[in-house]
């Protein structure tokens, strides 16, 4: 098997691979393609047309479209000047905590972000009185449009500039040496190095970008302030849950649908893949270098840029530990807190291992199917978990809904299906985190392998597990914490009196019980890095050989 790479090796000895990859394949498109025919079967009654001849459904479909692309705008600009302020500082007080806050937008609940919002930018919070003294009237600015934009741009401005400088980051050290070399000015470094890394990553993340914020789900629900700033999501939700008017869900879902998938067709067109999850901290190439660009009135910008990002992303999280912390007393009260915690872990845990056993068998498959050279379906087998991004959650489990509301139940089956939308969209995020680590033996690895004879089951705990273990670590924390956070689907077809910690947070903040709200919303937050805590102990790679470390420290500890 000379020429062949040890994956594609070990892929095409290996049996099994093909038919996971195809039973995942067939569960992903089956469920999906399922969910879609329900919707058009119920929504044979109703035209398309109803949607701008409607005054109330035209009214909803502009603004759904208008806070979308505002948001959109707002994030992934804004993003743009404030990654090359972070890339231009490679070094400066709270660095490495500003680019950890920034990556927890991805994991972090919404419900936690909008927690900490209400406590700063609310009525009362803590900005209130500086609002005041501005603009003589009462805060109240964070309810409507501008609100649901404030919240969108909190989540996504950060995690778009997270990924913006991960792309800068890619840059190779010869290229900014040789940039300070020719002394280029801040625009000869703008074309040549920096837009180059940003233009193939703008398409897709926009894209990305605005289909988080015209999904959005729990955002509108808190944030709208009445019927004149509801969403497609919303009257999606309240057709299905209060009207029961399943023919009217099928067609908004539809409508979602089919916009989210044009514009990631068109996107998919234009661009490089931004990656769904960042890496680890690691100091910039530029930062080796001196870079003319750093100097002067880039100080002040980059120094303005850098405060803004603070200040938007920064006072929320520190709202809602400090209120936490307050509200602990009135934890041994809340008698319905901890059976949520243990319910939302339970599910949360069961989505998280469906996702992870989908990704991997979509992934080993894709890679079988590789080495035997059909790169055509192994693309469509990868691409296959990706088509999740796509499908908005709702829009899946109303389709499912739909699809098995004649045996559907209530109780764990209904916590059944969430579980398995959850599980479904967090499918993407755990396949980007696995696809880069699977699996890695090297040639020489490989024949030494095999010349020992190393094969099934302990090449698979000494050569191939080490190499997986953090990566399936991460992918499973990833999942969890997303799946923890969910609100949309579980408020679809979760029960009040059985709630999840997310509907029990949701259920008081509507009741004003403030201080229930922050005990809620801190346990919650704990449970997220409790999560990626637990698991990044649990696969720590520990020294098979202790005493050759206690000798080696030993020695260079003699070293004078």
């Amino acid at each position: 098997m000379t020429g062949v790479t040890a994956p594609a090796r070990w892929a095409t000895r290996s049996r099994w691979p093909p038919g996971l990859g195809l039973a995942a394949l067939t569960a992903v498109v089956g469920l999906g393609l399922g969910s879609l025919g329900a919707l058009l079967w119920q929504a044979r009654g109703v035209h398309p047309a109803a949607l701008w001849q409607e005054p109330w459904l035209a009214a909803v479909l502009r603004f759904t479209l208008w806070q979308a692309t505002l948001s959109t705008l707002l994030a992934v600009g804004l993003a743009v000047p404030v990654a090359l302020a972070l890339a231009r500082r490679p070094r400066f007080p709270g660095r490495a905590l500003l680019l950890r806050a920034m990556e927890l937008s991805l994991v972090l609940p919404t419900l936690i972000g909008l927690f900490g919002l209400v406590a700063v930018h609310g009525r009362r919070g803590w900005a209130a009185p500086l609002w005041e003294w501005l603009a003589g009237s009462e805060s109240g600015y964070l309810y409507g449009l501008s609100g649901i934009v404030l919240a969108h741009v909190f989540y996504n401005l950060p995690l778009s500039a997270r990924l913006m400088l991960q792309a800068l980051e890619t840059a190779p050290a010869a290229h900014w040496r040789l940039a300070s070399q020719l002394g280029l000015t801040r625009m000869a470094l703008w074309r040549t190095l920096e837009w180059p890394r940003l233009k193939p990553l703008l398409p897709r993340l926009a894209a990305l970008v605005f289909t988080l914020c015209f999904t959005s789900f729990a955002i509108v629900m808190t944030l709208g302030g009445g019927p004149r700033s509801s969403t497609l999501e919303v009257a999606l939700y309240q057709a299905l849950k209060f009207d029961h008017d399943l023919a009217l869900a099928a067609l908004l879902a539809l409508t979602q649908l089919t916009i989210c998938l044009s514009l990631w067709l068109l996107a998919l067109s234009r661009g490089g893949t931004p990656s769904l999850v960042v890496g680890s901290v690691s100091l910039p190439a530029g930062g080796r270098w001196r870079r003319r660009d750093a100097a002067g009135v880039s100080r002040a910008t980059d120094a303005v840029w850098l405060t803004a990002l603070a200040a938007l992303l920064l006072p929320p999280l520190a709202a809602v530990v400090l209120a936490g912390l307050a509200g602990l007393p009135d934890l041994p009260r809340q008698a319905s807190l901890w059976p949520a915690a243990g319910r939302s872990l339970v599910m949360a845990l069961g989505a998280a291992l469906g996702a992870l056993a989908l990704a991997l068998a979509l992934l080993v498959g894709s890679r079988w199917l590789r080495a035997r050279r059909r790169g055509a379906a192994a693309l469509l087998m990868e691409g296959g978990g990706q088509l999740i991004l796509v499908i908005p959650s709702l829009v899946l489990g109303t389709g499912l809904f739909l699809l098995l509301r004649p045996t559907l139940g209530s109780g764990w089956q209904g916590y059944g299906l969430v579980v398995l939308v959850n599980a479904f969209m967090a499918l993407p995020f755990a396949m980007q985190v696995i696809r880069g680590a699977l699996p890695g033996l090297s040639a020489p690895e490989e024949r030494l392998a095999d010349q020992f004879g190393i094969r099934g089951r302990p090449r698979l705990r000494w050569l191939v597990w080490p190499r997986l273990r953090r990566p399936l670590a991460l992918a499973l924390a990833y999942a969890m914490t997303l799946s923890l956070g969910d609100f949309s689907v579980i408020a679809l077809f979760g029960s009040p009196s059985a709630p999840t910690l997310p509907m029990l947070l949701y259920q008081q903040l509507g009741g004003y019980r403030w201080q229930g709200a922050a005990a809620t919303a801190l346990l919650l937050l704990a449970l997220v890095v409790l999560v990626f805590v637990l698991l990044g102990l649990l696969t720590r790679r520990t020294p098979r050989y202790p005493w050759n470390r206690f000798a080696r420290e030993e020695r260079h500890a003699r070293v004078p």
